[in-house]
């Protein structure tokens, strides 16, 4: 490991001399990472730049979805004192770039070759006007089940593959007195959830109505059978879920109060960091009917326009850094995720991840990776907020049933567009 990391910074001067980079500054980077099993993860960055000589200036804003870090980082760049580095998700990334706030990877990228290992569905996010713009440090899958191993084996079920067979799980679990489903009441948790749901309609489905924005699917018939199934899990949640932060629900499973839990993948390194070992503790599940398919999110580190050409220099260490393969095994292995590039093993990598890496080469080549809508990567914030709203509602009872709750979500997309 030394003598690959003594290599990459080499790599970095070199670099920085051909591009006439002056010393790297030390970096601030304002994220989200506040939770143990993201620290840890993000403590994988810090130390890596740490061997090259880049201070870490940490700007951390709670809150899972990122919206509050996105209000903060507003503040900063309205006041003319943007951060070094900010994590973003999807269309957050296109807006600042549109708005011209964002520096220039190109150097770096084209240095070092991202262009022939990242996946062109993250490089729509890492990119633009051909330049890029970002660093894509992982690739998350949305459509995951992580279920507690002996609450599973208590209902003498096996592993669900269906929507009939999870519901027959949940049933059971709710009657010997654990609760079936650990959930948080936050708008991009219930989110989350239904974009399972709606995928597990049917990748077609999925499709048209999330990324296509087609006002049919949006407000017929299979929608409002997806907002039935999610009034369905609404039931199986506890009393005390509204407003829980989504790495207590993680806890909940993990300590055998819950049953399951549906989240992303970055709940595993909840487990992980908990010391719990795949297959023996926890199980790990595509969402049922939503096998071959996969719906993503990518935590990146945009870079803002600084001035000095130290800052700009760390900022092309900082970015030289996140694509070393070596990092983004480490890192991901402790996140959860899989890599953001296509040629990193999966030796380091438990069964959840070696199964995510295949999930996500495998819809990749079939057409069936799709960004998550929960997580903005399928339509822009506004689209997205507007589903939120109604997801939530109907999550909550607002609605009679999933018809009306369809027929709402079709009205609330063709006002946001």
């Amino acid at each position: 490991m030394r003598g690959i990391v003594g290599r990459k910074m080499t790599m970095v001067a070199a670099l920085m001399a051909t591009t006439g980079m002056a010393a790297a500054e030390d970096v601030e980077v304002l994220h989200w990472w506040t939770s143990g099993g993201e620290a840890a993860a993000l403590n994988v960055l810090k130390d890596d730049l740490g061997t090259k000589s880049i201070g870490w200036v940490d700007m951390p804003v709670a809150g899972g979805g990122g919206e509050a870090a996105m209000t903060a980082l507003r503040a900063r760049v309205t006041a003319g004192n943007p951060p070094t580095a900010v994590q973003m998700l999807g269309f957050d990334i296109l807006d600042w770039a549109g708005e011209g706030a964002l520096g220039d990877l190109t150097d770096v990228a084209a240095a070092e070759g991202w262009d022939a290992v990242v996946p062109v569905a993250l490089q729509g996010f890492s990119k633009y006007d051909g330049k890029w713009i970002a660093a894509p440090v992982n690739v998350h899958s949305t459509n995951w089940v992580w279920i507690n191993k002996a609450a599973l084996d208590a209902t003498g079920l096996g592993e669900p593959t269906t929507w009939e067979e999870l519901v027959a799980i949940l049933d059971a679990m709710q009657a010997a007195g654990i609760t079936p489903l650990a959930h948080g009441g936050q708008a991009w948790q219930d989110a989350t959830v239904f974009d399972a749901v709606v995928l597990g309609l049917g990748t077609d489905f999925y499709k048209a109505a999330f990324i296509d924005l087609d006002p049919e699917a949006l407000g017929g018939a299979q929608m409002a059978e997806a907002f039935d199934r999610l009034i369905k899990l609404s039931s199986y949640v506890d009393e005390n879920f509204s407003g829980r932060d989504w790495n207590l629900a993680s806890s909940m499973v993990i300590n055998g109060e819950a049953g399951m839990q549906m989240m992303g993948d970055w709940a595993k390194g909840e487990f992980v960091n908990a010391g719990k070992v795949p297959g023996a503790d926890f199980v790990c599940i595509r969402f049922p009917g939503t096998q071959g398919a996969v719906t993503f999110n990518s935590d990146q580190f945009a870079m803002f326009g600084v001035s000095g050409e130290g800052a700009v220099a760390a900022q092309g260490a900082m970015a030289s850094a996140i694509m070393n393969p070596v990092f983004q095994s480490a890192f991901n292995v402790v996140k959860g995720s899989a890599p953001a590039r296509t040629d990193v093993p999966n030796d380091a990598f438990d069964d959840c991840g070696k199964k995510a890496m295949a999930d996500l080469a495998a819809a990749n080549d079939s057409g069936t990776l799709f960004g998550s809508m929960a997580h903005g990567h399928a339509a822009p914030a506004s689209v997205k907020n507007a589903t939120y709203d109604v997801i939530t509602a109907a999550f909550n009872g607002e609605y009679a049933d999933g018809t009306a709750a369809a027929a709402a979500l079709a009205d609330a997309v063709a006002a946001a567009q």
